[in-house]
């Protein structure tokens, strides 16, 4: 009998999914909770539409962030990443390179939880946690951070319908997100007629535990089990869901992070990613489900794998390293060490 919690290979299309019943009172629906579960499973990526994130909300994050990248690079490098200590700030173009790529044809500003200088964790050296860097653009701190609290907030009941799915109590994952790091990208990627042959960002995972993105064009992939990369299609009026390695761990391989892309970046297009994590000291271990087989995985301290895949890929952190200003964590994995393309690769060893 095949094992219920083995993701399906050979899925075709991405799942679009009515979420509207997330913000009851009582729980989102059955329904809902299985089509989401099934959709985390089978294919690791999904559309949402109905998700309460008000239109307005985006439309005036995106005008700031749209304001912000076109000053000159000048005037952005005053808030250049590597000036921060907690990874904040403006990412240029060429900074951060995934496993085996090019460095990718974009530019980002990178923000979280915006927490006092004076926090104990920002003060011991936390390298994720602490105050971000705001530009001087009139409006940009309250658009971005109005659409950051919205988004959170979708991802928090999402997570708990992903614990319903699993017959597992709704505080499974949400007992560890009281202060969490959780990361929104505004990423823009430049016109850039001669991209039609290499892809704009390199094939990978994403480090947290779920990833809700908007953006503003086509042009994202995801890797099915096969090897083969399917078009994750563009709606205005959806958020793009995808596992990261967090919940992959957690749910010892019954959602699986999968491989995605985006490629044929020809056009202006913005992208806005907020990658939900749990709190920095928590230590994600296989849960045991009705269902779930041995423990595939070893427990995962969810701040440490952040940060270790975090400066293997930003130029900036590679540096402090090599320097011997920071260190990796003891036993941090290689980029590019979970996911469904990672399992191919060993497969064909």
């Amino acid at each position: 009998m095949p094992d219920p919690h083995r993701p399906t290979i050979d899925f075709e299309s991405i799942p679009v999914i009515d979420v509207s019943s997330l913000a009851d009172p009582d729980g989102p629906s059955a329904e809902c909770v299985d089509r989401l579960g099934e959709a985390a499973r089978g294919v690791g990526f999904l559309l949402i539409v109905n998700h309460g994130v008000a239109d307005e909300t985006f439309s005036s994050m995106h005008e700031a962030s749209q304001r912000f990248f076109a000053q000159p690079e000048a005037v952005k490098q005053q808030v250049y990443i590597g000036n921060s200590t907690n990874h904040r700030g403006y990412v240029p173009v060429g900074e951060e390179v995934f496993a085996g790529a090019t460095p990718d044809l974009k530019e980002a500003f990178d923000l979280s939880i915006d927490l006092p200088a004076d926090h104990p964790e920002y003060v011991a050296g936390n390298p994720l946690l602490g105050p971000n860097q705001w530009p001087d653009v009139p409006g940009f701190r309250e658009a971005v951070m109005t659409y950051y609290d919205e988004v959170f907030t979708l991802g928090s009941r999402l997570l708990a319908a992903f614990a319903r799915y699993l017959d597992l109590d709704p505080d499974t994952f949400l007992g560890s997100v009281t202060q969490p790091p959780s990361q929104l990208r505004l990423i823009h990627y430049p016109y850039n007629p001669d991209a039609e042959d290499r892809p704009g960002i390199g094939a990978h995972t994403d480090y947290e535990a779920l990833t809700l993105l908007k953006p503003t064009a086509p042009g994202l992939e995801v890797m099915n089990g096969r090897g083969e990369w399917i078009e994750v299609p563009y709606r205005e009026d959806a958020i793009v869901v995808n596992i990261g390695d967090l919940l992959e761990v957690w749910t010892n391989g019954a959602f699986v992070a999968t491989s995605h892309r985006v490629r044929k970046v020809s056009q202006e297009r913005y992208s806005y990613p907020l990658f939900f994590t749990v709190d920095y000291d928590t230590v994600v271990a296989p849960l045991t489900f009705s269902g779930s087989h041995d423990s595939a995985y070893e427990p995962m301290h969810s701040g440490e794998h952040l940060f270790a895949q975090t400066a293997q890929s930003f130029a900036y952190l590679r540096r402090r390293i090599a320097d011997g200003e920071v260190a990796l964590p003891e036993g941090a994995r290689p980029l590019y060490s979970l996911g469904r393309e990672h399992a191919l690769v060993g497969e064909s060893r």
